[in-house]
């Protein structure tokens, strides 16, 4: 079993790329989006595998982090959703916007991966919104920041974390409890009930 290959970059393919481990190369198959933060031919890399063995095959799957490995591996827990669309997917979506998807039950997000339709999109924002729970709080965390720092979260949200700031919080301390007051209260919460809920967060 294969977990990490660290190495130079021999070539770079279409979906691959081939790693010289000490004279020996390596295919990795690999998202789009790992394979566009590699360096080029002759460069030194690290990419964390998942090996797949099967009877007439061994195939190897490279990723720039071990989160996004565990995504690839936890999308194919999906019905009809194989190493290919897995792949398709983390292509289109980073960890954090496939996280904040899935929290979000955005299935047209996950939709514009290749190969993912209406039903498969419906699959995967319902049957790993409760698989996946601190990786989803993680998507909504990140997503909120992104918000507040761009000027266009929801008014109740905005007035909960200023409420939390004046209190003595730090932002981010803020932006993390409300977040999960949200996940709590669902979309549509007043800002007293979220600021509600986030003391009780902070508090724990």
């Amino acid at each position: 079993m294969i977990g990490k290959l660290k190495g130079t970059i021999d070539e770079i393919g279409e979906d691959y790329v081939l790693v010289d481990v000490h004279g020996v190369c390596y295919v990795a198959h690999c998202s789009a989006r790992t394979l566009s933060k590699l360096g080029s031919a002759g460069e030194a890399c690290m990419l964390f595998i998942e090996t797949y063995v099967r009877e007439d095959q061994l195939k190897l799957f490279g990723f720039m982090t071990a989160l996004e490995r565990e995504w690839f591996n936890l999308l194919q827990s999906v019905q009809g959703v194989g190493a290919k669309v897995a792949l398709a997917v983390l292509s289109t979506l980073t960890p954090g916007e496939l996280a904040n998807a899935i929290a979000l039950q955005d299935r047209t997000a996950v939709s514009r991966a290749p190969g993912v339709g209406p039903k498969v999109a419906m699959r995967l924002v319902t049957e790993l919104k409760n698989r996946a729970p601190a990786f989803a709080g993680e998507g909504i965390n990140i997503a909120l920041k992104q918000e507040l720092g761009e000027g266009v979260a929801a008014a109740p949200v905005t007035d909960a974390v200023s409420a939390l700031t004046n209190l003595g919080y730090s932002r981010d301390q803020a932006a993390n409890a409300i977040a999960a007051a949200i996940k709590a209260a669902g979309d549509g919460a007043d800002s007293a009930k979220l600021i509600r809920l986030g003391l009780k967060e902070l508090a724990r």
